[in-house]
């Protein structure tokens, strides 16, 4: 379900605190955000093989460690991923709103 600005507004307005009023909204943000690092690490392995797979195993190392490696490289990048969107959106949230946390109507426009 898609939260609008007046859903965010009517939140606002009965009491809510901005955290609580925009808390759809950024869980939504997170999920859109990580799909495609998701999606890239759930077909490591089955349908391609990265160049850490690749290269080591043709540099002559076992099969295992060249999979756990890789196992480790994804890991590291689905957990940047991860940290980067969340440090961005909670860092990004305060502008949405005014000293009175009411909704910052500016952001929003087109201009």
């Amino acid at each position: 379900m898609f939260v609008t600005n007046i859903q965010v507004e009517t939140a606002l307005a009965l009491g809510a605190t901005p955290c609580q009023a925009t808390a759809q909204q950024v869980k939504r943000a997170l999920v859109i955000a990580l799909s495609p690092v998701l999606d890239n690490a759930k077909t490591v392995g089955l349908i391609s093989l990265p160049g850490a797979i690749t290269g080591m195993i043709m540099g002559g190392a076992s099969p295992l460690e060249a999979i756990q490696l890789q196992i480790v490289v994804m890991n590291m990048l689905l957990g940047a991923s991860t940290l980067s969107c969340i440090i961005s959106t909670y860092l990004s949230w305060p502008s949405f709103f005014t000293k009175t946390f009411q909704l910052e109507t500016t952001v929003f426009s087109s201009d």
